[in-house]
């Protein structure tokens, strides 16, 4: 089966979505807890922080950034996420078994900053943002283990996918937040042109 132009854009919505909808169901369990922030989006390329204060928000929303970008798409051998290095030109073109793309989810959050006068955050200013970013980076890597499973045309023959590591990025410019990257199987690239008696 062919990789489709929108396959990997599809993916990254669908993962964008999934995860947006994960952290307004945690808002609503545990007192205190922000949700999905107003700038959520697929990103090209490195991600930008360009926004994470309440006046990023023009609709009122809950501050914050959330995206999900494409760090990398490479073939990939039956043995995901293995790389498939097989040479090609030799014996014809022979699509790899499985394309791989990996993602790069980001949410950013307010970090705590020193007040007016020079003063360093509260070490209660510095715990409430730490519980935050806790309960974030529990959310968005529960999120993907289950959405993830669920995501693709066919339900029953589920897509494999792999959990990266999952860092705290931050704070920097007043923005603290959870990098988590996950790595998704996709079809192989398909037949090359005349390969499959087309041109």
């Amino acid at each position: 089966m062919p990789l489709k132009p929108f396959s990997v854009h599809d993916l990254a919505e669908a993962v964008l979505g999934c995860v947006c909808a994960a952290l307004d169901a945690v808002a609503e369990e545990v007192p205190g807890q922000p949700g999905c922030p107003c700038r959520a989006c697929v990103v090209p390329g490195v991600v930008a922080w360009d926004g994470c204060g309440p006046d990023d928000c023009t609709d009122g929303g809950e501050p914050g950034q959330l995206t999900v970008s494409v760090a990398r798409i490479y073939p990939a051998s039956h043995a995901f996420p293995a790389e498939d290095r097989s040479v090609q030109g030799v014996r014809g073109c022979t699509p790899p078994p499985l394309t791989a793309v990996e993602l790069i989810v980001t949410l950013l959050r307010c970090a705590p900053i020193p007040d007016e006068e020079g003063c360093p955050p509260t070490c209660e200013e510095q715990a409430e943002a730490a519980r935050v970013l806790h309960v974030d980076a529990s959310t968005v890597y529960s999120a993907l283990w289950c959405c993830l499973p669920g995501i693709g045309p066919n339900p029953r023959k589920p897509r494999r996918f792999m959990i990266g590591a999952q860092r705290m990025i931050g704070p920097e410019g007043g923005c603290v937040g959870v990098e988590q990257r996950v790595t998704v199987a996709l079809p192989g690239c398909g037949p090359c042109p005349g390969e499959d008696g087309t041109s």
